[in-house]
């Protein structure tokens, strides 16, 4: 029986393990103490193993190695992007299959993939990292304002800051103290932004689709408004750019089995591949693996999980899928339990239920529907129910 050592510091993955047990793997999951009596799914856990958030590196493996003494541990799996490099540390100190620490770092590190990125000539906005200050005041004199101060091991737009001049920078950075050099200075590049969401076997794509999003996802977090994203079709002029840039991308990082999510920029009044902004070895948040499920059938989690658990004479197969076409309207609302059920179209397939949030997937074969509900659904939201709240600086259990 293979035995998969899943790490999820954060609550989500259920399916994820839910397929690990119907693989038939001994399922064991090692979370924050804060998350032990969470309500995993226990029906396809044989374990759970809890241990201090703040833990240093020497005490995480002092607390993997007395469950190896009891469980030979086969596959670990990150289930959060704040995972990923823990896991690779683990799997380099245990010997087991799978990514280590350098590949992960492309997958992690905002400094490095886009190190990494721009030598497999990959489109990415001017960059710059932050350690010595000749250097960095030379790229600031170099490249228009505005910026972007990214922390380096963040998570969607957590943390962000956009700088407007050279002295705000300054500030920042000092500010920052000791941690400045957990930043990457970026210039900001507007236009609309795009994902792809990826399946990978054996260093390949096998699977991805093009989505485009309503607004970008730092304006979103920084301003408030709707998060929205919808299919684009494969064949259009976006979507066959962008699978054919995160082909490239995947391809080059180095990721060998397992799940992506890459994020893209077209930069307005410039035509051309998009711009690369981020990856990493995950499903989508903000239920964009519901809406892949919505379109194609396929759950991501699921997937993944089949992944990392198949056997080493199996080859993997995408299963038959749908092609159809699906967004997500999504808010933050007033109340803590919203009634929707004025929305009541046939395409609705799922609607969220998520304290003091609303959000609806819709699903047609037809692409236009799919616009045309989202853009009905768009100023009703923001009438019936739209709320907003002050940035997140660190991520939320």
């Amino acid at each position: 029986m293979l035995t998969i050592l899943c790490i999820a510091t954060y609550f989500k993955g259920d399916a994820f393990l839910r397929e690990c047990r119907r693989q038939g793997c001994r399922v064991l999951l090692l979370t924050s103490d804060a998350l032990a009596g969470a309500a995993w799914p226990r029906e396809s856990i044989d374990e759970v193993f809890s241990i201090a958030r703040e833990a240093t590196e020497a005490e995480i493996r002092r607390r993997v190695d007395a469950i190896a003494r009891t469980y030979p541990i086969d596959r670990i799996a990150a289930l959060d992007d704040f995972d990923v490099e823990l896991a690779a540390m683990l799997r380099e100190h245990l010997q087991v299959l799978g990514m280590g620490r350098t590949a992960a770092s492309y997958f992690r590190d905002k400094l490095a993939m886009r190190i990494k990125a721009r030598s497999l000539t990959i489109p990415v906005p001017e960059f710059s990292p932050v350690f010595n200050d000749r250097a960095l005041d030379d790229w600031t004199r170099r490249v228009p304002a505005p910026w972007v101060l990214k922390p380096r091991s963040s998570a969607a737009a957590i943390g962000i800051k956009k700088v407007a001049d050279r002295d705000e920078l300054w500030r920042a950075l000092e500010a920052a103290g000791d941690q400045r050099s957990n930043s990457v200075l970026e210039q900001f590049v507007s236009g609309d932004v795009y994902h792809v969401d990826s399946i990978v076997w054996d260093g390949k794509v096998v699977f991805a689709i093009p989505f485009k999003y309503g607004r970008p996802p730092m304006e979103i977090a920084h301003q408030g408004g709707l998060f929205i994203t919808r299919r684009l079709p494969d064949d259009s002029p976006e979507g066959a750019a962008l699978l054919a840039l995160n082909r490239r991308l995947q391809e080059g990082l180095g990721l060998q089995r397992g799940v992506s999510h890459s994020e893209f920029i077209g930069p307005a009044g410039r035509s051309g591949e998009p711009v690369f902004l981020e990856t990493s070895a995950r499903v989508g948040g903000a239920f964009i693996v519901d809406t892949i499920e919505a379109a194609t059938g396929l759950n991501l989690w699921k997937e993944w999980a089949k992944i990392e658990t198949i056997g080493p004479s199996v080859e993997y197969t995408v299963p038959p899928h749908r092609d159809d076409y699906a967004g997500i309207v999504l808010s933050l609302a007033r109340q803590e339990h919203p009634d929707m059920s004025a929305y009541t179209d046939a395409e609705i397939v799922t609607r969220l239920e998520k304290a003091h949030h609303a959000g609806l997937i819709v699903r047609s074969p037809d692409r236009a529907r799919v616009d045309a509900l989202i853009a009905d659904y768009t100023p009703r939201f923001y009438q019936d129910f739209f709320a907003t709240a002050p940035p997140l600086e660190r991520p939320v259990e």
